[in-house]
């Protein structure tokens, strides 16, 4: 006995063929259209803003030159001399660069904890009151919008130079960014376990630790360990306006045209945040082992 595969009749296959086509114009349709209007979009930005490509063309070698001039000039016949002259503040870079990095630690670890603790009461799915919400979702976005640097000259205004602006500055912001993802994280929970945990008379904080902490934990922490790596870099760069560790020197090196030491601290920054990148992203992979399918 032989089994045969079903097929559906001429006119009816031809039909699906011809309505399966037309789905897929459609969408070629609506995608070219897209590009059309982000391009159209980008050109009248372009000349708003006065962006003059023609100007960039011109000045580039300009670019060019000047990482031409901050590379050091290395020899094969001197090359541990000029090493040690290209990193005659190795020592010294290193301790600021340390303290850039407990910038960057104390800052994640603050912020986060802030936005942990007050993205609970700003889920839509865990607090009744609207307006507690609202309260809490617009200084999020306060925290968030206003660049660090800004925070920055404020704190060294107030408290002085040093690391102390430089915490503040990148935890308020981290406080702001880590709130809307916690928020969003917390939102989007199954709801059957903050149910039962209702459902039993548990309180507003029994739900959270029952019911919401187990299942967001690990999301949690894998945002937080790739804030980290962010601050990290935001904290080299707030040291430009004195709030501490290596943008300090940096900054120093680039208003008095210190070439080499430019390219020597850019490299440690670089190699530094390299190596955070790999090991947060190991751990959040052990963490959330979701994001390495996607």
């Amino acid at each position: 006995m032989t089994a045969g595969i079903p097929t559906l009749p001429g006119p009816r296959l031809r039909s699906l063929l011809a309505g399966y086509e037309r789905i897929v114009a459609q969408r070629r349709r609506h995608f070219l259209l897209v590009v059309v209007a982000i391009a159209l979009l980008a050109v009248i930005a372009a000349q708003f803003s006065e962006v003059d490509a023609g100007n960039l063309l011109n000045h580039l070698p300009g670019l060019t030159s000047y990482f031409g001039r901050i590379m050091p000039k290395l020899r094969i016949s001197h090359l541990t001399g000029d090493i040690a002259d290209w990193y005659w503040g190795f020592f010294h870079w290193l301790e600021l660069l340390f303290d850039t990095l407990l910038i960057a630690y104390l800052a994640t670890v603050t912020g986060a904890l802030g936005a942990c603790a007050l993205s609970f009461l700003a889920a839509d799915n865990l607090t009744p009151s609207r307006s507690l919400r609202w309260l809490i979702k617009r200084l999020f976005e306060f925290c968030r919008t206003v660049p660090d640097l800004v925070f920055a000259l404020l704190f060294v205004s107030a408290f002085g130079l040093g690391p102390l602006p430089g915490v503040l500055a990148v935890g308020l912001h981290t406080f702001g960014t880590l709130g809307k993802l916690f928020t969003e994280v917390t939102e989007n929970i199954d709801m059957k376990p903050v149910e039962g945990v209702r459902g039993t008379g548990g309180r507003f904080t029994d739900v959270v630790r029952f019911a919401v902490l187990p299942q967001i934990l690990p999301n949690l922490a894998s945002y937080a360990l790739l804030r980290f790596e962010i601050n990290v870099r935001a904290s080299s760069i707030v040291g430009f306006v004195g709030a501490g560790g290596i943008g300090q020197d940096l900054f120093v090196a680039i208003r008095e045209f210190y070439y080499s030491d430019v390219s020597a601290i850019l490299l440690l920054i670089i190699v530094t945040v390299s190596i955070i990148d790999i090991l947060t992203q190991y751990v959040r992979y052990r963490l959330a082992p979701m994001e390495r399918a996607s």
